[in-house]
């Protein structure tokens, strides 16, 4: 893996100053430098991430794994910018996260960023034809109804678009929050344990779907999990040991 101590394009504190994907310097998708969290608690102060280092290019999938505690969804969570650290630097898609305010950030996710999570995060009320067009209408893109329909028709479930999350499985709960968090083309997709509430044989068809997808689209994917077979379809495994990043290997 290479690893970049260069500043890069850091200190833009809008959506509207990041710099375009077609151009070279942001190739890196995202980026990370002497990267550490540290929180507070009644035994004393308890280092979550410690002195993280690496960078991730654009269409690059990777796979963050370590042991329950080894801060893998804290560094997710500091990567999409829904956390700060404690020191260092983030930058993503372009832009310094630390140079920008909360509502930037949030802007910034919602115009470049797809997350898909272990509970699958549906909104009950809304069928799932509605989940899916929700952030396409939230984004004013046109036609989000049949946008979604399309996304829908692509992971299989057309036929469930006016099904609600209580009258679907699992897996196609999933195979809904998948098509949700590509909606709109995000440049990177945040996955956190996607396959954690599945069994294996679903599990093994949410991976091919998530994949099939990346290279369609052509989407960054940087994945939490503790599940080696969807470790092993990616680019490249960082691992996490107590908080610091212990090994970088091929995946």
């Amino acid at each position: 893996m290479r690893v970049d101590h260069d500043p890069g394009t850091g200190g833009q504190v809008s959506v509207a100053a990041v710099a375009p994907l077609d151009n070279p310097a942001a190739a890196c998708i995202a980026r990370v430098e002497n990267l550490g969290k540290e929180v507070v608690s009644p035994e004393g102060k308890l280092i979550i991430l410690d002195g993280i280092s690496f960078s991730i290019a654009q269409g690059e999938s990777v796979a963050v794994v370590g042991a329950s505690g080894s801060g893998k969804s804290t560094l997710l969570g500091l990567l999409a910018g829904l956390d700060t650290p404690s020191r260092g630097r983030v930058w993503l898609a372009g832009a310094d996260l630390g140079e920008m305010d909360e509502d930037g950030r949030a802007l910034l996710r919602a115009q470049r960023v797809g997350f898909v999570f272990q509970s699958f995060q549906l909104l009950t009320g809304l069928t799932a034809l509605e989940n899916v067009m929700l952030p396409l209408e939230l984004a004013g893109q046109p036609d989000p109804r049949r946008q979604a329909l399309d996304l829908l028709d692509r992971v299989g479930l057309k036929a469930r678009a006016r099904h609600y999350p209580s009258q679907l499985s699992g897996g196609e709960q999933q195979r809904v929050a998948i098509a949700r968090a590509f909606a709109g083309n995000p440049a990177v997709l945040f996955a956190d344990e996607p396959t954690g509430n599945l069994d294996q044989k679903t599990g093994h068809r949410i991976i091919e779907l998530l994949f099939a997808l990346n290279r369609e689209q052509g989407t960054t994917l940087i994945l939490v999990t503790h599940d080696p077979e969807l470790a092993a379809y990616c680019d490249r495994v960082l691992e996490l040991d107590d908080g610091r990043l212990r090994e970088r290997r091929e995946g």
